[in-house]
C-alpha cells in the first residue's frame, strides 16, 4: 500500500487520487503474483526437463523484479528500520534483474544505519534510479562495476553511486534527475555528480535525524568536498 501523505510533493492529492493509487499498487503486487503462479503451474505440467529450467529462471527472474518493485513502494507505517539490510536486498535484486545478464557487477560496502522507514525508501529510490543511469549509460554495450557505499557520518548520511565506466556527454536531464534532486530534498540533503575519464560518482549526503535540516546541508556540503579531494 502507499502512504502518499508521508510525501511531501503529493501532500496536495485529493483522496480520490490517494486511494486510487493505492489500489493500483494492490493490483500490480496481485499482477505480478498471478504471473508467477501461472509460470509455476506451467512448468509443474511440463514434461521436458529443459523447458522446465527455462520456466524457473523465468520465475526467478519476475521474483527479482517483484522485490524490487515492493522495496520500492512507499512505506505504510513510519518505523525505524535497517537501511543496511535493506539496501543490500534491493541491491541483491537489482543486480539479478538487470545488471548479471550484462555482465555488470554491483558492489554494497555498508555502515549499520537506522533510519525511518520513510526516509530509508528515499534513499532506496534515489539509489535505485542512479544505478539505472550508470546501466544505462556508463558501460556501452560491455560490462564494469557498480559501487554503492552506505557511511554514517556521525549525525549524516553518505551514500556514494560509483561507476567505472565512460559514460556520455550527450545525457540531458531528465525526469529521473529530477526525481533524484526532488528526494534529496526531501531528506534536506545534498547530492553532487562528477564525471571523468574514469567513471562518474554521485554523492549523497543527507542529516541522519529529520530535525536541523538548516545546519545539515552546509555540514553535508564540507564532508562531500572533503571526500573528492
Amino acid at each position: 500500500m502507499l502512504n502518499l501523505m508521508e510525501i511531501r510533493s503529493c501532500d496536495e492529492l485529493p483522496p480520490a487520487e490517494h486511494l486510487l493509487l493505492q489500489e493500483l499498487t494492490h493490483r500490480i503486487n496481485n499482477e505480478l503474483a498471478s504471473t508467477i503462479g501461472f509460470v509455476r503451474l506451467t512448468a509443474a505440467q511440463s514434461t521436458n526437463n529443459e523447458v522446465k529450467a527455462v520456466l524457473d529462471r523465468v520465475i526467478q527472474h519476475i521474483n527479482d523484479f517483484a522485490r524490487i518493485y515492493r522495496a520500492l513502494q512507499m512505506p505504510v507505517a513510519d518505523h525505524w528500520i535497517d537501511a543496511a539490510k535493506y539496501l543490500r536486498e534491493l541491491c541483491q535484486s537489482i543486480s539479478r534483474a538487470k545488471l548479471q545478464h550484462r555482465g555488470i557487477d554491483l558492489v554494497l560496502f555498508e555502515s549499520d544505519l537506522q533510519l525511518s522507514a520513510s526516509r530509508c525508501w528515499r534513499l532506496g529510490m534515489i539509489v535505485s534510479e542512479l544505478i539505472a543511469n550508470a546501466s544505462r549509460h556508463a558501460f556501452g554495450g560491455g560490462g564494469g562495476t557498480i559501487q554503492v557505499e552506505l557511511l554514517d557520518r556521525d549525525d549524516f548520511v553518505q551514500c556514494t553511486v560509483t561507476d567505472d565506466g565512460t559514460g556520455s556527454h550527450d545525457i540531458r536531464p531528465g525526469q529521473g534527475l529530477r526525481i533524484i534532486r526532488s528526494l534529496a530534498g526531501d531528506l534536506h540533503g545534498t547530492i553532487e555528480h562528477y564525471s571523468g575519464k574514469m567513471g562518474t560518482r554521485t554523492i549523497l549526503c543527507f542529516p541522519l535525524h529529520e530535525a536541523g535540516s538548516d545546519g545539515a546541508e552546509t555540514t553535508c556540503l564540507s564532508l562531500r568536498d572533503a571526500s573528492t579531494g
